[in-house]
């Protein structure tokens, strides 16, 4: 556009030079000739010269009006281009890593085959709620990538890119990832406010996404109502899953019947379970309870866990042992990871999620040993009831 307007200055400037020069040279030539004319031809000329330069004005008026609006139209090119660019939305960092990824528009989970062919074999699974990275997009046909999995997909069952990402946030919960150990979930967003209950890293919190957040603080959704965690100690993203090989969902599916065996095992050789009264712990006690059944069961079942805490529980209940939950714990002679400092070691480096749930429930009053104070290995030969590894008696 700017070329275009510097030729139509040019050629307005050529013009007007052309009819200065033609003025200056009649003027010389009618200085030089005496010759008399005739005043009718005289005046003919005159007005011939007159009609010449009035219809070069009126040119020249024309390509300037030109150049002018051709100007405006450059000037307001240029307006809509900038407006244009201007309303343009940014992409996050998050959103532009979107551009290559899809994921599956499906009920419940799409097949990703080894070739772009619908009869070749079925090598992994991408379920509602998992992302793929896109590696190349054929007739008909992903190419993608994701988790442990790398084959083909049809993309009819596909949302792509952006698209992709606006389905995520409405299938995909936004979570919040706990970075530290025993990070305090409140009541309110103050620091002073109640605590909830103590997440450890690595726990993710789903996020309330419909409450405002004040600034520094998380709100999440804890069971019916809603919380509150420090901004400082989470990671906020969407909760996007990874496709899974057929192997890898054959090996889950092969521990969960494992799991569910051992906790059928296990409930044969446990008596039933009571309900005793909740007993009030602060969030330091809870981490403290925690700890002792991490170093005592921490790979063990979840019963196993919760029979620690309990012995732990029966014992401040029972008038016979400290009447504190540190003091039960840190007694001489009793819990050898409190006194040798594993107790203290776990607390500084962080508790596992099932410890803490056990830890709350046996605080809870949930006794699912029958009232022992004690418990040993089961290879002891102690008689008693048998939970996970340990006999309690």
């Amino acid at each position: 556009m700017n070329l275009r307007k510097r030729v139509i200055e040019s050629t307005i400037i050529a013009v007007m030079l052309t009819v200065v020069t033609a003025v200056t040279a009649v003027m010389q030539t009618a200085s030089v000739e005496n010759v008399p004319e005739p005043q009718q031809e005289t005046k003919a000329v005159a007005d011939v010269q007159a009609d010449g330069s009035a219809g070069i004005i009126e040119e020249l008026a024309s390509l300037g009006d030109a150049a002018t609006e051709q100007a405006s139209i450059e000037r307001a090119d240029v307006v809509v281009v900038a407006e244009a660019q201007e309303e343009e939305p940014q992409l996050s960092e998050e959103q532009q890593a979107w551009n290559s990824k899809l994921m599956a528009d499906v009920d419940d989970f799409l097949y990703i085959r080894s070739s772009a062919d619908g009869e070749s074999e079925v090598i992994g699974k991408l379920y509602k709620g998992a992302a793929a990275d896109i590696v190349e997009t054929l007739d008909g046909w992903y190419h993608i990538t994701s988790g442990s999995v790398d084959g083909y997909v049809k993309s009819e069952y596909c949302v792509a890119g952006q698209d992709a990402y606006a389905y995520a946030q409405t299938v995909c919960d936004t979570v919040a990832t706990v970075t530290t150990g025993g990070l305090r979930v409140r009541s309110e967003a103050n620091p002073d406010a109640s605590v909830i209950k103590a997440a450890s890293e690595g726990d993710k919190l789903v996020v309330d996404t419909q409450t405002e957040s004040p600034e520094g603080w998380v709100a999440v959704s804890l069971k019916n109502s809603t919380a509150f965690v420090s901004a400082d100690y989470v990671t906020v993203s969407l909760n996007v899953a990874s496709a899974v090989s057929m192997e890898e969902e054959r090996a889950a599916l092969e521990e969960k019947a494992a799991e569910e065996a051992a906790k059928k095992a296990a409930q044969t050789t446990t008596t039933m379970v009571t309900q005793n009264a909740s007993v009030a712990a602060n969030c330091d006690e809870v981490t403290l309870l925690a700890a002792l059944i991490q170093c005592e069961a921490g790979s063990e079942c979840y019963e196993g866990q919760l029979a620690v805490g309990a012995v732990v529980m029966n014992r401040l209940r029972s008038g016979v042992y400290p009447s504190s939950l540190y003091d039960v714990i840190y007694q001489s002679g009793q819990f050898t990871p409190a006194g040798n400092g594993k107790v203290a070691s776990v607390i500084s480096s962080g508790v596992s999620g099932s410890c803490l749930q056990a830890a709350q429930e046996a605080l809870s009053g949930v006794d699912n040993t029958g009232g022992a104070l004690s418990f040993r290995r089961a290879s002891s030969g102690q008689a008693g009831v048998v939970i996970g590894n340990h006999v309690f008696f």
